[in-house]
């Protein structure tokens, strides 16, 4: 007589899945799931999470805290900015965002520009724990690290001037 064991742990892997027209994405499967009609309607399946993913909820979660002014180095601010202005571009959640993405656990770096006054020990560790409160609570992933680094100060005189093209005539 053969018995067989239901598959309920929980399992992860990195996979790839194909896009169209370039690399594939990286993605890693954070719950692996049991197959047939037996199983519990929970068990049945598997959800995989881009990269991406983690790389967007990660930006999200750095910009909402005060004192972080931008996200990215110089080059690619510089290239934002350019991308920001274009009529139908949008924002990059990701910039100055990179991931590594395992099993179960990810690490994150992040580039940060701050405020000119702010604390950067305390807009550090804010940050830090807003990004791993969002990134587990999430994506279920667990965060192993968050380093930060802070490329730039934005100086109170550094005003961007403001743009009045929709004041050609009055």
């Amino acid at each position: 007589m053969t018995t067989q064991t239901p598959q309920t742990a929980l399992t992860a892997k990195d996979v790839s899945t194909p896009r169209t027209g370039g690399a594939p994405a990286k993605t890693t499967a954070v719950s692996g799931g049991a197959i047939g009609a037996d199983q519990p309607a929970a068990d049945r399946g598997r959800t995989s999470i881009a990269d991406v993913v983690v790389v967007k909820v990660a930006g999200i979660a750095a910009r909402e805290i005060p004192g972080v002014h931008d996200m990215g180095g110089g080059l690619s601010r510089t290239i934002g900015a350019v991308r920001d202005r274009v009529p139908g571009g949008r924002p990059n959640i990701g910039r100055g965002v990179k991931v590594e993405v395992g099993e179960r656990q990810t690490a994150i770096d992040l580039d940060l520009v701050v405020e000119y006054g702010v604390a950067i020990t305390d807009v550090s560790r804010d940050v830090r724990e807003n990004v791993i409160s969002a990134v587990e609570r999430i994506t279920g992933l667990e965060v192993v690290e968050v380093n930060i680094t802070v490329n730039d100060v934005r100086l109170p005189e550094e005003e961007e001037p403001e743009t009045t093209a929709g004041a050609r005539v009055e």
